[in-house]
Parts: structure tokens; C-alpha cells; sequence
């Protein structure tokens, strides 16, 4: 029985409150979006984790539904509680509420579907994960509403073949999967290193950079990795309503997955259409700029949603309907 868990992360900080839009959401740049009228509403992300503090204040109202697949609470399928604190964190970093209390999201208005695929303890079979998937891709909410994104910053090291299918079927529904690259870097880009779902072609690999824009040490480099957001002193929700300050691409990850929501909104009312996954990957992308690092390192460099891809998007949108 092959096994998953989270990829090792540093906690450095736990603090009671706080009221500050966090350094990694400034640097990706999500305010532009913001000051755009693009907030992530109406996209709806899956998160595959420890499961989510519900309670938070900062989350309460953005959670559309939940499932456990996990034995925790003797299994029972409704009760998502995070007793790990990875989970709400990364929640927090996707889509925490604008309250002017707290911290914000990258996404502030999308709305989480949350899949609890690993205990407490941080570990879960790769089942649990699989299942995760097949449930994001078939789940449906109250209005309507489909998955438009999974983000899991969790890994293992065997190739799975189960899981691979189900990454497969969710991609062939037009959602975009982002997969932390992982924590066993040796600060060398000739040496691969490989955490599964993330290693998989056909998800968005991320790897981790500071707050000063270097590529993190512990970041995993090989040939498939897409992008690089910050993973370094990442402020974002905790439990019992407090917040705390974590490393690892675990965090590179949300910062991804909020940007993705926000892509869509702003593509979708362009285009007055929905996007393929191509397309939206496409988007994402196009909303990098190199670090001047190897692409082992960086892939396509950091995301940057300050970049104006203006009269990209219409030669884009003339292209696809020629």
C-alpha cells in the first residue's frame, strides 16, 4: 500500500493576530488583479489536505463544501477538522476572506471544496488521494458549480499508476491540477528530485522562491517544473483562528492556485467563454517572468499577475476562433 503525506515544511511563527495583506500575495502581485475587479468569484478550488479550521474567521464563509477520506474521526466523511494546521494554511493563502481583519487571500472571493486526504499526523494512503481527485472531478455544488482547480502541496515518492489515471480524468474536465515539486532539494539544479503527483507532466509543478525572489534551497529542480512562487516566511491563516508564518512549496503552491482563479475570472470575461486547461495553463504562463535561474530551477520563471497581457489575450482570442 503505497503512502503520501505532506512535504516537509518549516513552522517559524505562530502568531495571535495580525492585519496585513501578506509579503507572498504583494509579491505575485494579486492586488493589481484586485484593483481590476478580479477577485476569483465564482471559481470554486478543490484542496487536498489535512482538511481546514472551518471556524477561522478568515474561512468560514469560503468553504462551499467538504468530504474525509481520511480515518481520522473514525472516518466519518463530514467532519474536515484540520489537526495539523497545514491544511488551513494553505486555505488561508488561496482565498482568506477580505474582512480588514487578518490577513487576504490571493483569491479573496473563490470559494473551497475541501478534500481531507491526510490525517492529522500529515500522512494518508494514496488511495485516499486518488479518491480525492475522482471526487473533485465529479463534484457538483448547490448552484451548479464545478472544480476549476486542485491544488495539493502534499507527495509521495512512488509512481502510482491509479493515481496518474485520476490526474488524467480531471485534466480531461478542463481542470487545472497544482502539485507542490517538493522539499529535497540539494541547492543543485543537476540533480532531479521527484515528488508524485507534482513530477507528473500533465499537473502544474511549483517550486519555491523567498521573498527576495532566490530560489529556495530545499526547492526540488528537474525538467518538469512549470513555475516558481513564494515559499519562504509565508503569513497565512492557522489554528484556532490564529495565524502563523510557514516554508516549504507547500506554500509556492496556494499562490499558484489563487492566481488561477483570478486568471479565469479576467480570461473568461474576455473571451465571454469558458477555457480548456490548455488555455488557462496557457494564461498562467504567460504571467511569469524569468529569474535568470535554470529552467530545472524555475521552469518559466515567477508568477507575476502585474503583467499586462492585454493585447496578448486578443491575438490569443483570434487565434483560437480562426
Amino acid at each position: 500500500m503505497s503512502k503520501v503525506g505532506l512535504i516537509p515544511f518549516t513552522i517559524q511563527t505562530v502568531l495571535k493576530d495580525t492585519k496585513i495583506i501578506p509579503p507572498g500575495i504583494e509579491l505575485v502581485g494579486a492586488p493589481t488583479a484586485w484593483e481590476q475587479g478580479y477577485f476569483g468569484h465564482g471559481n470554486v478550488i478543490a484542496v487536498l489536505d489535512t482538511g481546514c479550521d472551518s471556524s477561522h474567521f478568515e474561512l468560514q464563509n469560503q468553504i462551499i463544501d467538504g468530504y474525509n477520506f481520511t480515518t481520522d474521526d473514525g472516518g466519518d466523511p463530514k467532519n474536515i477538522k484540520d489537526y495539523n494546521g497545514h491544511g488551513t494554511h494553505v486555505c488561508g493563502t488561496i482565498c482568506a476572506e477580505e474582512n480588514d481583519r487578518g490577513v487576504v487571500g490571493v483569491a479573496p472571493k473563490a470559494k473551497l471544496l475541501v478534500l481531507k486526504v491526510l490525517s492529522g499526523q500529515g500522512y494518508g494512503e494514496t488511495k485516499w488521494v486518488t479518491e480525492g481527485i475522482r471526487y473533485a472531478t465529479k463534484w457538483r455544488g448547490p448552484n451548479g458549480e464545478r472544480v476549476r482547480v486542485i491544488s495539493m502541496s502534499l507527495g509521495g515518492r512512488e509512481d502510482d499508476q491509479d493515481l496518474y489515471k485520476a490526474v488524467q480524468e480531471a485534466i480531461n474536465q478542463e481542470i487545472l491540477i497544482v502539485c507542490a515539486a517538493g522539499n529535497e532539494g540539494d541547492g543543485r539544479y543537476e540533480t532531479d528530485e521527484f515528488a508524485y503527483p507534482g513530477a507528473y507532466p500533465e499537473v502544474v509543478q511549483v517550486g519555491s522562491v523567498n521573498l527576495q525572489k532566490e530560489i529556495s534551497d530545499f526547492s526540488n529542480t528537474n525538467r518538469a517544473i512549470d513555475l516558481v512562487a513564494p515559499g519562504e516566511e509565508i503569513l497565512s491563516t492557522y489554528l484556532n483562528n490564529e495565524f502563523a508564518v510557514l516554508s516549504g512549496t507547500s506554500m509556492a503552491t496556494p499562490h499558484v492556485s489563487g492566481a488561477v482563479a483570478l486568471i479565469i475570472e479576467q480570461c473568461e470575461k474576455e473571451f465571454d467563454r469558458p477555457l480548456t486547461e490548455a488555455e488557462i495553463y496557457a494564461q498562467l504562463i504567460k504571467r511569469t517572468h524569468s529569474l535568470n535561474y535554470s529552467r530545472r530551477y524555475q521552469g518559466n520563471g515567477m508568477l507575476n499577475l502585474t503583467l499586462d497581457f492585454g493585447s496578448e489575450i486578443k491575438t490569443f482570442q483570434t487565434a483560437i476562433t480562426e
